[in-house]
């Protein structure tokens, strides 16, 4: 498939994402319109399959350089799209669920190819993914499929940055920390299917664990000594590892197992703070890899990384301090704020590399 014929699932994810921030702002209490009553189910499932489950496929699927692996951001977006323009149906999940199976085929065909650790921590993400999407299909609750969600991004996340990381020839007993970290996130999940507030401090304990591996030993430690886009990237790399741990934390000790503001601090400290600083990081690399165009670094970069980092502070804060419940909101329309600032910089650093 040609770059041209990537932009269109490219469109599909952004706009899943732009309806996930929507109805994200809705649901912390911004008056604006919502086209369906019950579509406010939809802000998760459009964030993480519809937005970063289509990128990620999109990227997977250039990597694999074979035709049937587009199926997964083709089935994904797809799905978002059921999702996007009406309530809640049953088309939605299928379609995210046979995606995130082709995902782990394509990781399958990339583990024959490269077997490694990177490369099954990020298969292992896929199986993740494809089983929170079964039980979502099956008519479970959000609230219980968000941790297998959560599992698939940190693990898709981390296994890139050991990929990145071997230029630094780790020791095995490097390695070996990395797959135990990577060990009690999974065991997490899975106590958390029959013991959840258990399972939610196992995971808590392994994302504590992941985040001091990548903070010790991700090769960010050394380039954000560098300038220009190098040193940007360290920089959201590195307060992404931050969030990563404060979310790990706050499952240790609050174990939030049902929707409140604990579980909202919680998964918005990974999904946010984490999650958002890889994309601020890897953006500049990889959308020229995926659309074949190039973008042009530019300091004015900080001011997105600015605003997420201040945006998720004050939501964390508002949750966990009832005098300041109010930052939450705030902090929710600063979340806003930061994607569209970035893809505006984005957009304006593409514009400024085609002059």
């Amino acid at each position: 498939m040609t770059a041209a014929w990537r932009i269109p699932l490219l469109a599909i994810a952004m706009l899943s994402m732009a309806c996930g921030v929507w109805l994200g702002l809705i649901r912390l209490g911004w008056n604006l319109p919502l086209p369906w009553t019950d579509q406010l189910i939809g802000h998760g499932p459009l964030m993480v399959c519809g937005f970063l489950g289509t990128l990620i496929g999109l990227e997977r699927a250039v990597a694999l350089g074979t035709r049937w692996g587009y199926a997964a951001p083709v089935l994904s977006a797809a799905g978002a799209i059921a999702v996007d323009f009406g309530p809640s149906t049953f088309a939605g999940p299928l379609l995210i669920t046979l995606g995130s199976l082709v995902m782990v085929a394509i990781f399958v065909e990339l583990m024959r190819r490269q077997p490694s650790l990177f490369m099954g921590t990020m298969m292992l993400g896929a199986v993740a993914w494809a089983a929170g999407n079964a039980q979502w299909l099956a008519g479970a609750a959000i609230f219980r499929v968000v941790f297998w969600w959560l599992v698939f991004l940190v693990a898709t996340i981390a296994g890139e940055r050991l990929e990145l990381n071997r230029v630094l020839r780790p020791a095995r007993s490097v390695s070996w920390t990395f797959a135990s970290a990577i060990a009690v996130v999974f065991a997490g999940v899975l106590v958390a299917a029959q013991r959840p507030e258990a399972g939610v401090m196992v995971l808590g304990a392994g994302l504590v664990a992941l985040a001091w591996w990548l903070a010790r030993y991700d090769v960010a430690r050394r380039t954000v000594r560098q300038s220009g886009l190098t040193r940007f990237m360290a920089i959201c790399l590195l307060s992404g590892y931050g969030w990563l741990g404060v979310g790990g934390v706050l499952g240790i000790v609050l174990r939030p197992v049902m929707p409140g503001v604990a579980y909202d601090a919680m998964l918005h400290a990974v999904f946010l703070g984490f999650v958002m600083s890889m994309i601020f990081a890897h953006a500049p690399v990889i959308l020229p890899a995926v659309l074949g165009v190039a973008l042009r670094y530019r300091s004015a970069f900080y001011l997105h990384l600015g605003v997420l980092q201040v945006s998720v502070l004050l939501r964390i804060v508002g949750d966990l301090v009832d005098d300041l419940g109010r930052w939450r909101v705030w902090g929710g329309l600063l979340n806003a704020a930061a994607v569209l600032l970035f893809l505006f910089n984005t957009g304006r650093s593409r514009l400024g590399s085609a002059a």
